[in-house]
């Protein structure tokens, strides 16, 4: 009986314990929003890349992300620039998207976070317009270029019938993402995308829009024309068994030769000061496929979380 006992009140003590460690936690994340943590001081504003969309079918691209940012005190748009199009075509999008969320909210500056596609699009606003950005926060961006569309614009050359096929068949597929997605109003142009995102493509790019690239394989300058710029990336193209999407970027990523997160080279992501490179695919980037990802890897979520308060300390 004695130790029957011991037992039962060994067994409440520890269930007692959990109750209270699960109360702290609680707790401390609750209190970690009520003291700002993610409170930046301009508005961030979240820009999807290729194929991409603000929210299909109630789903965010950038899963999680939003509503996380904004617990913590964060101010947070979401962006909804052309599905596929040129980078500059996209770039005067958020620029007029910009100047009315500026209008908005009456801040003087936004924080600019892009992914894939979005990394060229925020740095093309920050070089016609440095004055309205505070900071550039490129995630797996396509800055120099990506070897896969390198690829699939070797296989189409331009002005043949393939090139109007394959231009017709992403056409179909983006007005399907746009009638998820309510962005039937924007101009599409896939071929203008795949141009944008070639390595040639991307160095004609580069040659108006140097501002904080790496020559090499590091970082960057952190802070040019008054404009922080940061970036990090994914480097394991294969990382959830249950992720759909995995398949197609690990036999993309047998293309670069190098690290990459199945779309993007390591090298080609960098910008500004780097922040790290994680074990994350170009979807775990943004916490998809609805939040499936490496079990050992940083939580995307979290990572953007940090990234907030790091702008946040730093006055942006």
């Amino acid at each position: 009986m004695y130790r029957y006992l011991v037992r039962r009140l060994r067994a409440v003590a520890r269930l007692v314990g959990l109750m209270l460690a699960i109360g702290l936690s609680l707790a401390g994340a609750t209190a970690q929003a009520q003291t700002g943590y993610t409170q930046t001081r301009y508005p961030i504003v979240l820009v999807h890349g290729l194929f991409g969309f603000d929210s299909f079918l109630g789903v965010d691209y950038f899963y999680g992300i939003p509503s996380a940012l904004q617990q913590g005190g964060a101010r947070v748009f979401v962006a909804q620039v052309s599905a596929a199009n040129s980078t500059e075509v996209r770039g005067e999008q958020l620029l007029a998207q910009v100047k009315n969320i500026m209008a908005i909210t009456g801040a003087a500056k936004v924080n600019l976070v892009g992914h894939s596609h979005g990394g060229p699009t925020i740095r093309y606003v920050a070089g016609v317009a440095p004055g309205l950005v505070a900071s550039v926060t490129s995630i797996g961006g396509v800055n120099k270029g990506s070897r896969v569309a390198d690829i699939l614009r070797g296989t189409v050359p331009a002005g043949t019938l393939s090139e109007t096929v394959v231009n017709n068949a992403a056409k179909a597929f983006v007005a399907l993402i746009n009638l998820g997605s309510g962005a039937t109003g924007l101009s599409q142009m896939p071929i203008a995308a795949l141009n944008s995102l070639t390595t040639a493509g991307s160095l004609k790019f580069n040659q108006r829009f140097p501002q904080a690239l790496p020559s090499d394989c590091g970082s960057g300058a952190e802070l040019v024309n008054g404009v922080r710029y940061y970036s990090w990336t994914g480097t394991q193209p294969v990382t959830n068994v249950l992720d759909v999407s995995d398949g197609a970027l690990g036999i993309m990523s047998l293309t670069f030769g190098q690290a990459s997160d199945g779309l993007v080279s390591a090298c080609s992501s960098r910008l500004g000061k780097h922040l790290g490179d994680y074990r994350q695919n170009h979807l775990d980037e943004v916490n998809q496929v609805v939040g499936l990802r490496d079990w050992f890897s940083a939580d995307p979520v979290t990572l953007y979380r940090q990234h907030a308060n790091r702008l946040k300390l730093a006055n942006l």
